[in-house]
This record gives structure tokens, C-alpha cells and sequence, in this order.
């Protein structure tokens, strides 16, 4: 179930967002006035949405030192795209 709160319970009832967050494994919504705001989360959920971005990163600094290609913007995102439809 999503949890939506308003963003004053991050600073009224913080322990209880910290126990939705570690127990539940999922993010905590806070709003502001009743718009989406921010979004809570885990350090072990935010570094499992990150680590493998961050591998990524590191082969293609590998990549780069180890050669003297360089792609454009234009190839790049035309690549990404074609495997994001893939």
C-alpha cells in the first residue's frame, strides 16, 4: 500500500516515517499542500535504485580512459532509447 503523508509528519513523527520506511521497504510520499512534495526512503532501497548506475558509471570512465572514441550526445541518447524499447 502507498504511503502518502503530509510533509509536517517527517518533523511530528519522524520515528514512525523512519518505521515505514526500514520495515515496509518502501518509499513515503510527503506532500505539501497537497501537491507531491518529497519522497522518504531507505538508504538500503535508495543504494538498490543506485548501484547499478553507479557500476555503470565506473565502466565507462574505465572505457573512456582506455580509448580515445568519443560518441556525441545524439548517439548516446539514440542508443539508450533504442534499449530502453528494446
Amino acid at each position: 500500500m502507498v504511503q502518502i503523508r503530509p510533509v509536517s509528519d517527517l518533523r511530528n513523527k519522524y520515528a514512525e516515517i523512519e518505521n515505514l520506511v526500514t520495515k515496509s521497504r518502501k518509499p513515503v510520499f510527503l506532500t505539501k499542500n497537497g501537491y507531491g512534495s518529497m519522497v522518504v526512503m531507505s538508504l538500503q532501497m535508495y543504494e538498490s535504485l543506485t548501484d547499478d548506475i553507479e557500476l555503470r558509471l565506473d565502466e565507462a570512465d574505465s572505457q573512456a580512459r582506455n580509448t580515445n572514441e568519443r560518441l556525441s550526445h545524439e548517439d548516446v541518447f539514440s542508443a539508450a532509447r533504442s534499449r530502453i524499447k528494446a
